[in-house]
């Protein structure tokens, strides 16, 4: 599982990188938009699923 969280959120943030590249204006916008939510969603995750130490 976290395997593919972190192959999402890599593939996610090239993407976002080279949106800003290849497309302008609004599809620049919606593309950074979904790749802004995917990363927020798949770093909550991870954070979600990290082993937990006792202090």
């Amino acid at each position: 599982m976290k395997f593919v969280l972190w192959l999402v959120l890599a593939i996610a943030a090239v993407v976002n990188v080279a949106s800003s590249f290849a497309f302008s204006g609004i599809e620049q916008m919606v593309i950074s938009g979904v790749t802004g939510l995917t990363v927020i969603a798949t770093a909550t995750g991870l954070y979600l699923t990290r082993d937990r130490r006792a202090a």
